[in-house]
């Protein structure tokens, strides 16, 4: 009976984290709708179409689905036709709704959806997949959240390293308390507008894979 009860509490737990997110999800889509509209309407006027980013990235058990946020780049390419530089194409507007972290609302229909939790590792590239160590593969074994430990613990101030092990920390040590605390602390983050870029960067630099053992922790 013990070992069946046991069986049974990891499943529990993510039933209760899902309804979680999706009640949350359902309620903070509909009191941000204003605010919603009112970011469209300025990214449509100061950068033109399209309103939102799309991009494939990597979620629970590494599958990819397609992540939406508020557009907060201008197109513009290198004369090899390349992307420029992350501070090159971030507008004001870009760097306000960063700083607020309200380019990441509408990433509550990727929750709806059940593409990504409320709490959980940031989605990252594809490309970073096999730059992974046997360790840091591990943060793919829930689903990716809009906020995390990481982003609590420094955010983009963090390097790669601290950020992947925080996620990692995360999944092994994950509840709907601790969820509700990472909330808790987020929202307090972005009023302080802590961690926003990388030192040196205007965000984060390229994750070009690590050496580093696995993590011994406290």
């Amino acid at each position: 009976m013990e070992k069946l009860v046991a069986m049974k509490a990891p499943l529990l737990r993510l039933h209760c984290k899902r309804a979680f997110d999706l009640l949350f999800a359902a309620a903070a889509l509909a009191v941000a709708s204003p605010l919603l509209a009112l970011a469209a309407a300025a990214i449509r006027l100061r950068l033109g179409s399209p309103v939102f980013f799309r991009q494939r990235r990597p979620g629970l058990n590494e599958r990819c689905f397609e992540i939406v946020k508020f557009r907060t780049m201008r197109e513009a390419l290198d004369p090899s036709g390349r992307p420029l530089p992350d501070a090159a194409r971030l507008t004001k507007l870009g760097r306000f709704l960063r700083s607020s972290s309200l380019d990441e609302l509408p990433e509550l229909w990727n929750v709806i959806r059940g593409e990504m939790s409320l709490v959980g590792p940031r989605p990252l590239l594809p490309e970073y997949l096999p730059r992974y160590n046997q360790h840091q593969r591990r943060r793919h074994a829930v689903r990716p959240g809009i906020t995390g430990w990481a982003q609590i613990k420094g955010r983009n101030a963090l390097s790669w390293e601290e950020k992947l092990d925080c996620d990692v920390w995360y999944v092994d040590h994950q509840s709907l308390l601790l969820d509700l605390r990472i909330l808790w602390l987020t929202l307090l983050a972005v009023l302080l507008r802590r961690g926003i870029s990388h030192e040196g960067h205007a965000t984060m630099p390229e994750f070009v894979g690590t050496a580093k053992a696995i993590p011994q922790h406290d």
